[in-house]
């Protein structure tokens, strides 16, 4: 189901610059592999992914999408499907590194989150650039989303539905040799450019806001079915 070629490496991670004000200082890349999240218990019947962690969001808090721009877009669908208990502190200020701090954290219900790459990708440890194609092919990384697969594949759902967020996402797990069966759904990328780039006519004539409203309620109904 992915793209033939690598994909335009400027759409960013799940939305790392969006939903916030911008901030003068940028913060530092730690760049550890962040893991991905399971329910702390019961099983799992979706799984979603997202590109790779923002540098002001999962690379901060350790957590998929959590304080990432965009990621405010998934954990609303995710809490509105019932799917995710959220902090109400949490809303007030979407960031990684005030979460961590605070010890905010989401509670999953037969969901879990991870990310087509673990880390966020630097070269400098302060700009984040797009993890490629060579990234995400390498061994460890798929041996990695294999076993992630195989963990969420072995809850009471017949067959596991899998979310993918944007092209790169969609290009790597539709190239695992050895991932238990799944049901594989692609959403566009949910940073501004990949809402825009994945609208009729390119979303000319279209407000972002009506295009994220548009995004959440697909995430929300394929949480739901």
């Amino acid at each position: 189901m992915g793209p033939r070629q690598e994909p335009s490496p400027v759409q960013g991670p799940v939305g790392a610059h969006e939903g916030r004000p911008a901030r003068m200082t940028p913060p530092r890349i730690h760049g550890h592999p962040v893991p991905a999240l399971f329910p702390a218990s019961g099983g799992v019947s979706v799984m979603l992914f997202g590109e790779a962690p923002g540098p002001r969001g999962a690379d901060q808090s350790g957590i998929p999408f959590w304080g990432d721009g965009a990621g405010i877009t998934v954990y609303r669908a995710l809490a509105t499907a019932g799917r995710a208990e959220v902090p109400e502190a949490a809303w007030e200020d979407w960031d990684g590194a005030r979460f961590k701090a605070l010890g905010l954290a989401p509670r999953l219900r037969g969901t879990a989150l991870s990310n087509a790459y673990p880390a966020c990708p630097t070269k400098d440890g302060e700009h984040f650039h797009a993890p490629s194609n060579r990234d995400l092919l390498a061994s460890a990384n798929l041996a990695r989303l294999a076993a992630e697969l195989t963990r969420a594949a072995a809850g009471p759902a017949q067959t596991l539905r899998v979310i993918a967020f944007g092209k790169k996402a969609e290009w790597v797990l539709g190239r695992l040799p050895e991932a238990p069966p799944f049901e594989l759904h692609a959403l566009p990328h949910p940073s501004a450019q990949g809402l825009l780039q994945g609208a009729p006519n390119r979303g000319k004539g279209l407000k972002l806001m009506d295009l994220r409203s548009a995004w959440q309620q697909r995430l929300q109904a394929l949480l739901e079915g």
